[in-house]
């Protein structure tokens, strides 16, 4: 099974430095719980670790493999789920996630979306375009996702917003279903989210001390420590 690492990554945005010097290490079954303050750099840290953001220094990994080396690779095992939500108002609720199962290479991919759907509890929606869904069900809609095109690493950021406690907890146990089969997590939330034996990693721990800490002579994107 796949182990998906970070080593010394600094994250810039624009001319901010965000972290740099961040470590992490994820293995089969685990979860990763990101925290810090506003601004410490979770949502980037989720984006880095997608390829949706490149870092200015430092190395991913999977399985000892740079990423870098065959990003393509690397989006096949990401399902990435962010602040916004990913629907699209003119297409139904199941028409939405077929079109990521399909991404996803799932032989039927309405049969795959309506499964999805059942399982985040909310099969009424199918057939309700995008635009007339509350919050709540958006924010079910774009988790049901992980599961109508699965992938072995998660990566959510605050993915229980507009969820009440009750799809927190069906959501918590998704979760949990997905650590047990070998798949990885990880995380950034406001909202206490069960992850028994996850890792903590606290951004702030990673706040550069002074512009310095980046040398642009020696700045190598993704290049081996």
């Amino acid at each position: 099974m796949p182990v998906f690492t970070g080593s010394e990554l600094t994250c810039l945005r624009g001319d901010r430095l965000v972290f740099t010097g961040l470590d992490f290490r994820l293995e089969p079954g685990g979860a990763l719980v990101l925290l810090g303050p506003n601004g410490s750099g979770k949502s980037s840290l989720l984006r880095v670790m997608g390829r949706l953001l490149k870092p200015f220094r430092g190395a991913l990994r999977w399985d000892g493999a740079l990423v870098a080396d065959d990003p393509d690779a690397h989006r096949a095992n990401v399902q990435y789920v962010g602040h916004l939500d990913a629907v699209k108002p003119v297409l139904t609720a199941a028409e939405n996630l077929a079109f990521w199962a399909a991404l996803g290479g799932a032989a039927d991919p309405m049969a795959r979306a309506r499964d999805a759907l059942n399982r985040l509890g909310v099969p009424q929606i199918a057939d309700v375009p995008g635009r007339c869904l509350s919050a709540g069900q958006k924010r079910r809609l774009n988790l049901a996702r992980l599961l109508a095109a699965p992938a072995p690493l998660w990566l959510l950021d605050e993915p229980t917003v507009a969820l009440d406690r009750a799809a927190i907890a069906l959501f918590e146990g998704l979760i949990a279903e997905h650590r047990a089969k070998g798949g990885m997590v990880a995380l950034s939330t406001h909202t206490d989210i069960a992850t028994p034996g996850g890792e903590e990693l606290r951004l702030d721990d990673f706040a550069p001390q002074t512009d310095d800490d980046v040398d642009d002579e020696d700045v190598r994107e993704d290049a081996a420590p």
